[in-house]
C-alpha cells in the first residue's frame, strides 16, 4: 500500500521519529525516502537534517564505487573507440617481431646413427662392402667412423656411423640404398640411435 503525505507533515511525522531512532528502516528505504525529499530539511527539523546528511553521507560513497566499477571494463569492449597510434605502434612491433623470428637460423635436427651392415657369408671382401657403402651420397648424410666386427665363423659385419638430417633423410631410405648393393650385403640393421 502507498501512502502520498503532503511534504511539510511528511517532515513533521519523519521528525519525530528520528528523534528516537537513528534511522527509519533498512539502507535502502532511508535512500529511498531521502531521494524522495529531494534537499536537506530546513533546520526546524533537526533529527530530519541530522539523518538527511547521515544518509547522503552513505550513499555518496556507495554511488561512487557503483560508477567506479562501471567504468572498469576488464575484458574490454568492441564499442569504444580504437586508438590508432596504438594499433599502429602494435603492429610495427608485431612486423619486427616476425622479420626477427625469420632472419633466426632454425635449429637442424639431425641424429646419429650406428648401422650393422652383415654380408653374405666369410667370403665376402668386407673392404669393398665399406667402400660401396660410403660411397652412397645423399644430401644431409655424412657418414663416419667404421669397423669390422667378427660375426662368427669367420664372417665379419661393417659397423659404420652415420649423422642424418632428419628432415633430408629417412633411415628407411638409407637402408633400401645399402641393400641394393646385393653383391655383398645380406642385410641392414639399425644398431644405435641418438639426437644430437
Amino acid at each position: 500500500m502507498s501512502v502520498t503525505l503532503e511534504l511539510p507533515l511528511a517532515l513533521h511525522i519523519l521528525e519525530g521519529y528520528l528523534a528516537e531512532n537513528k534511522y527509519v528502516e533498512s539502507a535502502e528505504a532511508d535512500a529511498a525516502i531521502a531521494k524522495a525529499l529531494g534537499a536537506a530539511p530546513s533546520a526546524e527539523f533537526a533529527a530530519v537534517s541530522k539523518w538527511y546528511a547521515e544518509v547522503n553521507k552513505d550513499a555518496a560513497p556507495a554511488a561512487a564505487a557503483e560508477e567506479d566499477e562501471d567504468d572498469i571494463d576488464l575484458f574490454g569492449s568492441d564499442d569504444e573507440e580504437v586508438d590508432e597510434e596504438a594499433e599502429k605502434i602494435k603492429a610495427q612491433r608485431l612486423a619486427e617481431y616476425q622479420a626477427k623470428k625469420a632472419a633466426k637460423p632454425k635449429t637442424i635436427a639431425k641424429t646419429t646413427v650406428t648401422l650393422d651392415v652383415k654380408p653374405w657369408d666369410d667370403e665376402t671382401d668386407v673392404d669393398a662392402m665399406t667402400q660401396a657403402v660410403k660411397a652412397i651420397q645423399m644430401d644431409g648424410l655424412l657418414w663416419g667412423g667404421h669397423q669390422h666386427v667378427p660375426v662368427g665363423y669367420g664372417i665379419k659385419k661393417l659397423q659404420i656411423n652415420c649423422v642424418v638430417e632428419d628432415d633430408k633423410v629417412a633411415l628407411d631410405d638409407l637402408a633400401d640404398a645399402i641393400q641394393e648393393l646385393e653383391d655383398y650385403v645380406q642385410s641392414v640393421d639399425v644398431a644405435a640411435m641418438q639426437k644430437i
